[in-house]
């Protein structure tokens, strides 16, 4: 009898934290790349919010979320078996300028756990303390970031983007000065890895091609084991980057997603999201839309996302040339070779979304005309993105005249485009209702508005996380009608419109 309980206890879901196989695969790498640290607690520390969906990744116990002692073990003041807590070194290209050596300046590894299922979970905390990359900053974050990065990981997971995930968060009493006094406050993120292209360029910067190479083989052992044994491994990994690269921003364009800072430290060698700070999901659709207010220049804007994304990999490629393979202005060469596959890839995944977002099965000519006079009538009539995305899943072909047109000023601009769309759907035969429901699982109803953001920050600065727990609920399940949260899906109150989101957030 005992032996059973056991084997079930051991099973998958039935861990404790303190049974969790920690290591730190990034500790075995010379201390080149980078410091080992404690991590520094937060004074008066308390458990906010702790997500059970990002638990059972690591395979842990249900009733560990009831634990007493939970925020202690993530907080400085306890310690898992297997910890070896560092902060990694990195440069990075910022609003286009070089800075040669950043790093996590508020960041700390504790370590990684492998689950059941053979993934990999590095777990790092956010807001930890001051590290030797801090750079006169404090180590810390604030409650108000950290909340949005909490929802927004976890929000963009639901819409099923690659990102970091999120597993609990810490509060506090401490005081920590931003343009005014807040309270700090810690996330523990997860992700297979958090290496970013701006890890390459340090070295490459300093003329160091050994570290360039340990790191790319280290990449590709861990996270592209596939190409340990190609002939050209190296440029196989920036093609892989390039693609996953591509494919991430093409899905941030479909869901009206702007990032806000896409330096390169910001970067994913993984594709995934990666630091949420003052992101936004448009509201009325604004190609322009500056989501940072402190990108005045909108180098960051949302349509400028996809060339960012490949001038960023143009500085990872040029940071990987003394390790490619051949004469360096071959290699160079076939390095921009891959460079140009960017643009097609992010193209094409941005074409095959947007006819899934218009409930159309195959490619036909004239399908970018009809996609791109659409978005320009949303922009010229500053028509809500999400909303009417979701709206037109219900389009009825057999209307002479959409109700939708009632949100357009430029209604006969509005008629025209809908004819169009209309003969589209016939010619492919579509049929309405199963057209709708295959839409709306690529239209969402529920996004992270930054007022919905904004609302749970300012409850919980009173002590109440409940609206965190709500949105996080909500979230999950982004295509699905939910009838009892039908208020989350309104348009944005007027005053949303004031909230202004900078790097500091």
């Amino acid at each position: 009898m005992v032996e059973c309980v056991n084997q079930e206890r051991h099973g998958k879901g039935m861990k404790r934290f303190e049974e969790l196989q920690f290591s730190n695969s990034f500790a075995r790498l010379p201390d080149r790349f980078y410091q080992r640290l404690e991590v520094t607690p937060l004074q008066k520390a308390h458990l906010a919010v702790y997500n059970q969906q990002a638990a059972e990744l690591l395979d842990l116990h249900p009733d560990e979320a009831q634990r007493d002692d939970l925020h202690a073990l993530f907080n400085g003041d306890k310690t898992l078996p297997g910890y070896e807590p560092l902060a990694a070194i990195y440069a990075g290209h910022q609003f286009g300028h070089l800075t040669p050596q950043l790093g996590d300046g508020r960041a700390i590894l504790l370590g990684e756990v492998t689950n059941e299922a053979g993934e990999r979970w590095e777990l790092q905390l956010k807001g930890a303390g001051i590290t030797p990359y801090s750079r006169r900053g404090d180590g810390r974050a604030v409650l108000r970031s950290t909340i949005r990065e909490y929802l927004c990981s976890e929000a963009m997971h639901g819409l099923g983007i690659p990102t970091t995930r999120a597993l609990l968060m810490t509060g506090s009493e401490e005081e920590v000065y931003r343009e005014q006094i807040e309270t700090g406050a810690m996330l523990l993120r997860m992700a297979p890895s958090h290496v970013r292209f701006g890890s390459f360029e340090l070295f490459y910067y300093r003329r160091e091609v050994e570290p360039i190479k340990q790191l790319a083989d280290y990449v590709i052992e861990h996270h592209y084991p596939e190409l340990l044994d190609h002939e050209t491994k190296y440029l196989e990994l920036f093609r892989q980057i390039t693609l996953r690269t591509a494919e991430m921003i093409a899905q941030w364009q479909l869901v009206g997603f702007a990032h806000g800072v896409m330096n390169t430290d910001n970067m994913s060698v993984l594709g995934l999201t990666l630091d949420y700070g003052p992101f936004g999901f448009l509201d009325n659709y604004e190609p322009g839309y500056i989501c940072n207010h402190s990108d005045p220049y909108g180098r960051y804007a949302f349509d400028q996302q996809p060339a960012i994304g490949g001038w960023n990999l143009s500085k990872l490629g040029q940071a990987l040339l003394p390790i490619l393979d051949g004469e360096p202005e071959k290699a160079a060469a076939t390095a921009n070779a891959i460079l140009e596959e960017y643009n097609p890839r992010l193209q094409q995944h941005y074409h095959r979304g947007m006819l899934n977002k218009l409930g159309l099965k195959e490619s036909r000519d004239g399908d970018k005309a009809l996609i791109d006079d659409l978005l320009k009538l949303l922009a010229n009539n500053r028509i809500d993105y999400t909303l009417f995305f979701r709206a037109l899943c219900d389009f009825n072909e057999g209307e002479e005249r959409n109700p939708l047109r009632d949100q357009f000023l430029d209604r006969n601009g509005f008629d025209s485009w809908a004819g169009r769309y209309r003969d589209r759907l016939q010619a492919e035969g579509s049929q309405r209702q199963a057209r709708g429901e295959q839409m709306k699982q690529a239209n969402p109803k529920y996004i992270l508005r930054n007022y919905l953001a904004q609302q749970a920050i300012e409850q919980a600065e009173k002590g109440d996380y409940s609206e965190i727990e709500r949105l996080h609920k909500l979230l999950q399940h982004p295509f699905d009608e939910q009838p009892e949260n039908e208020h989350y899906a309104a348009a944005p109150p007027e005053w949303s419109n004031e909230l202004e989101i900078s790097c500091s957030s």
